[in-house]
């Protein structure tokens, strides 16, 4: 399995913000987004092959209760059913980051942190290219299999959002979901790699979730440390 990177920090983002978790960042997307914050898993993947029972000792090793199966997208990475079983059977709270692009086929996961990637993801001609852009269209929404994974798993739908237009995209995603979601379980962070970004749009975004009773997700990280890795 390729690894970008190892580490141990708290959760930044969604239900467990500010729980202490150990991240396995797998290297590989089957996604090309615009705005992604981690290029070197996705535009550019990099990173290490290790064996699944090396990525486990690497994990186990530390004294956390949760863990963090991210990337690029973890659901992609060759092993991630075995290593996410032997997380389990070791008593691990495992959090699963994806894109809900891919099926999940009984994976191990207390939390599926699910984010369906909108309009505002589509990268460019002039960034992706023909190919890549129709690839990324095509793929990033797949109700059918999002429903598998609401339907299997704890969840909570987490989306990125750059503008209040976004807002009407995220209601007709939830509708055609045709699944009861409550809407403490929609979190809404605002796009940005920078503390002053995240500002600008905090205050719309507020006022959304009171308007919809939809969770304001905070970037907790980046306030914390910046956009920087093994954070």
């Amino acid at each position: 399995m390729r690894i970008s990177e190892i580490f141990h920090s708290i959760q930044g983002e969604g239900e467990l913000t500010g729980v202490p978790s150990v991240f396995v960042r797998t290297s590989g997307c089957n996604l090309r987004c615009s705005w992604c914050d981690t290029p070197y898993t996705s535009w550019n993947p990099e990173g290490e092959e290790m064996p699944v029972e090396a990525i486990a000792e690497r994990v186990l090793a530390y004294s956390c209760s949760h863990v963090v199966l991210t990337g690029g997208e973890p659901m992609v990475a060759k092993g991630i059913h075995e290593l996410a079983a032997i997380l389990k059977d070791a008593g691990k709270h495992i959090t699963i980051e994806t894109a809900g692009t891919i099926a999940p086929d009984g994976i191990a996961c207390d939390l599926a942190s699910l984010s369906p990637k909108l309009a505002n993801s589509t990268p460019s001609m002039e960034l992706a290219g023909a190919a890549w852009v129709e690839r990324h269209e095509k793929l990033r929404l797949q109700p059918e299999i999002l429903r598998q994974w609401l339907d299997n798993y704890p969840y909570q739908l987490k989306f990125v959002v750059s503008t209040p237009h976004e807002l009407a995209e995220i209601e007709r995603l939830l509708f055609f979901l045709d699944r009861p979601v409550h809407p403490c379980k929609v979190l809404i962070m605002p796009e940005g790699i920078t503390s002053e970004v995240l500002e600008s749009r905090r205050g719309w975004l507020v006022d959304v979730c009171k308007l919809h009773g939809y969770r304001f997700c905070h970037r907790l990280h980046i306030d914390l440390f910046g956009n920087t890795r093994g954070t």
